[in-house]
């Protein structure tokens, strides 16, 4: 799987880095051609921009018909305290699972 960052920006009010990105894939799911999981994107991307695992969530990703491309779109938080009052509940349960969004409670 490879990653290229299309678009890479700071947002000063909101104490993130908003990335738009680009994944380039071989069939890495269950199935031959399948797109990959949102936890293969956040893993390939923490390892990319150099970030822990809870300052990352994915926000959106799309693929196209018959493309082996994901377009996705990523935010990097400073802290994990500004992350969890920013993000909206369902975006926490799609990157991190049920729990962690329980434990911001």
């Amino acid at each position: 799987m490879e990653i290229e960052i299309s678009e890479k920006r700071d947002n000063k009010v909101l104490n993130r880095t908003e990335v738009f990105f680009l994944l380039k894939y071989k069939g890495e799911g269950k199935e031959t051609g399948a797109s990959p999981s949102r936890e293969a994107a956040r893993s390939v991307l923490i390892k990319e921009l150099r970030c822990g695992s809870n300052l990352l969530v994915i926000d959106w990703m799309k693929q196209e018909f018959g493309k082996r491309e994901t377009v996705g779109y990523a935010k990097v938080y400073e802290t994990e305290d500004r992350l969890k009052a920013i993000e909206h509940e369902h975006i926490l349960e799609r990157n991190f699972g049920a729990a962690e969004s329980e434990k911001g409670e």
